[in-house]
């Protein structure tokens, strides 16, 4: 089966490679294009980009959708898979591939559809989450339910235990993510692959495969955050630490779900101080553990 490969980010990277080392190799990889990052704004491919330069994998990183839709139009695939690559596919590029578009989406949807899925369900306290695979249509996460995964173990932490801190963070769970999103997605193409598709997927009438739509009841959306969402006040980091309750609760998730993007800062007699680790004492109390200082180095505290 030909299929080319959408993403961007690291989230994408690792289900790629995992692709690759399961000896299913894209023929053809679609990123967005470098951009400049980091206090020297140095022009910097993204994730996907170098690991794709690693297996020496084609790469194309359009602009635009027009120039997307010429190029798969050359390409012409049997398959397109998406992870996280952050745009919406008018019906003239989602009519290209015969089998259609999949999506590996980090959430059990409908729940956190768009681009900050972990964010928040590490915000909002949730108790579990997963990944989803999907057919891609016009409308933002939106298409029918091809596979679901959850994690195995919940992600709300016993957040006084040391050991299992880094399973709650943004970063960690996100690459459980993407993993437990490419074993699923192998399982798919591989089910695929045995029964020798000739048409599309929603037209086939698989037996294994089920197509699920999702309750639009029950769909929920989320946004990017910007620097402003970071902010904390320092009257509420002051009540949090020496008072505790629920501020201290909701700063301790926003500072596992937003760190290190956008990265969550407040101030602190009149300087920028980045919050890097917190954690919460017994009494439910915020103890900060990392910071830094807008132009000095982190300081373990």
């Amino acid at each position: 089966m030909k299929f080319i490969f959408f993403g961007t980010p690291e989230f994408a990277a690792i289900i790629l490679e995992k692709l690759i080392q399961a000896e299913l190799m894209p023929e053809a990889v679609i990123c967005n294009p470098d951009k400049p990052t980091g206090r020297k704004q140095i022009i910097t491919p993204p994730p996907v980009k170098v690991l794709a330069q690693k297996y020496g994998l084609t790469i194309y990183q359009p602009k635009d959708k027009n120039e997307l839709l010429e190029i798969i139009k050359k390409l012409q695939p049997d398959l397109a898979i998406v992870a996280a690559f952050g745009m919406l596919f008018p019906k003239e590029i989602l009519a290209v591939p015969k089998y259609g578009f999949i999506n590996i989406h980090p959430s059990l949807l409908p729940k956190y559809r768009g681009p900050t899925p972990i964010q928040n369900a590490i915000l909002n306290g949730d108790e579990k989450t997963g990944v989803s695979l999907f057919l891609i249509d016009e409308k933002m996460d939106h298409g029918p339910i091809l596979a679901q995964r959850e994690l195995e173990f919940p992600i709300s932490p016993a957040a006084r235990d040391p050991a299992q801190r880094d399973n709650f963070q943004f970063p960690i769970l996100s690459q459980k993510l993407a993993k437990l999103g490419a074993d699923l997605l192998i399982q798919f193409l591989e089910s695929l692959i045995s029964q020798k598709l000739t048409n599309n997927i929603k037209e086939v009438g698989l037996p294994n495969i089920e197509l699920k739509p999702q309750d639009e009841s029950q769909a929920t959306y989320t946004k990017k955050f910007e620097t402003k969402d970071a902010y904390i006040e320092p009257a509420d980091l002051e009540k949090a630490e020496n008072q505790g309750g629920e501020i201290a609760i909701e700063i301790e998730r926003k500072i596992r779900a937003l760190n290190p993007e956008p990265g969550i800062w407040t101030l602190q007699n009149g300087k920028r101080m980045k919050i890097l680790e917190a954690i919460l004492t017994p009494e439910n109390k915020i103890k900060l553990k990392k910071i830094q200082f807008e132009g000095k180095n982190p300081v373990e505290i």
